[in-house]
């Protein structure tokens, strides 16, 4: 047994043990999932973080395909989202190269990297850095590999999560090649949770994505937890544009294949637009509708440069969901 192999502890020992406490499993990517993880750490005793591994822009793009490795990038995002104190350990995986051969590498991304090549595997170096960090949860990839996220798109096939991120038109369909299982460790997160919480993020490409992984939906329709879906605050300029708040409910149940969500939370206060995007609005005589329970609050951050989620005031309506 090497070094590593001593550091690491199973993904699913505090699913193992009887909690009384809030368990909740969280499921998208990047800044999106981050935030939904800020606010979970508000009330949730026992966090899995399930991330997709579709990325293939930045820094994850560049070293996936070349060490045969999952993208890191969004399961990094993750462990510092679970990282509530500051440490050394939190500054060299937040720390980004500028310059030389390493120029926009994050080094949090590069220690994933070698601990995986150390030995025991990816899964295993997440949940290595996570305890190195003093993350209070588990990060899970949705996937033992990476995959690749291809969309129909006006009806043209476009693939890769940068170019369908980017794409302009109607999303009718998205698969992620190659098949393959969900991890155990996130099928059976699903299956011990109190509440399920999907998004914020891009609906497609963070959201709808590893929902596509083998297992995930049937997953999420057999799991007797609350299912939350966090609306975004505005379209996303490409995969969203001119969407509705009920387009995208839709979209997430017919391309994902779950079922309605039990409560859609969507931001109702003030929040400056930036141009060319539109307020993702749910009304509540479209949520009646649908059959849709609409939990309506301001949890917009004011301050922020761009429109995103207040953790605190997030949290705090979730926290009345549990």
């Amino acid at each position: 047994m090497n070094e590593t192999d001593l550091l690491v502890e199973p993904l699913l020992q505090q699913l193992e043990e009887d909690f009384d406490g809030v368990q909740v499993a969280a499921i998208g990517g990047g800044h999106g999932l981050s935030a939904a993880l800020r606010a979970i750490l508000d009330y949730a005793d026992v966090i899995t973080a399930i991330v997709s591994v579709g990325d293939d822009g930045g820094s994850s793009g560049r070293l996936a395909p070349d060490l045969d490795i999952p993208p890191p990038g969004d399961i990094r995002r993750a462990l510092l989202a679970l990282t509530d104190q500051p440490s050394l350990w939190r500054s060299l995986v937040e720390f980004r190269f500028d310059g030389s051969d390493v120029d926009g590498h994050s080094l949090g991304n590069l220690i994933i990297a070698a601990m995986a090549d150390l030995g025991g595997g990816f899964a295993d170096a997440v949940n290595t850095v996570g305890r190195l960090l003093g993350a209070r949860g588990a990060v899970v990839p949705v996937a033992e590999q990476r995959l690749t996220i291809e969309a129909d798109v006006n009806g043209n096939v476009v693939s890769g999560q940068v170019a369908v991120a980017l794409s302009r038109g109607i999303i009718t369909d998205l698969r992620v090649t190659p098949a393959t299982p969900a991890t155990r460790a996130a099928l059976e997160a699903m299956g011990a949770a109190d509440q399920i919480v999907l998004g914020p993020g891009s609906l497609f490409t963070s959201v709808i994505a590893p929902l596509r992984v083998g297992g995930m939906a049937e997953a999420v329709n057999a799991s007797g937890a609350k299912l939350i879906y966090i609306s975004n605050l505005t379209t996303q300029d490409g995969e969203t544009l001119g969407m509705s708040g009920i387009e995208h409910v839709e979209a997430l149940v017919a391309i994902a294949g779950i079922r309605t969500p039990d409560v859609v939370v969507a931001h109702e206060g003030p929040m400056t637009i930036p141009d060319g995007l539109t307020r993702v609005e749910l009304g509540p005589d479209e949520a009646l509708e649908g059959g849709i329970h609409l939990e309506l609050g301001d949890m917009a951050r004011q301050a922020a440069e761009w429109p995103e989620h207040d953790p605190a005031r997030l949290g705090a309506v979730l926290r009345r969901l549990a």
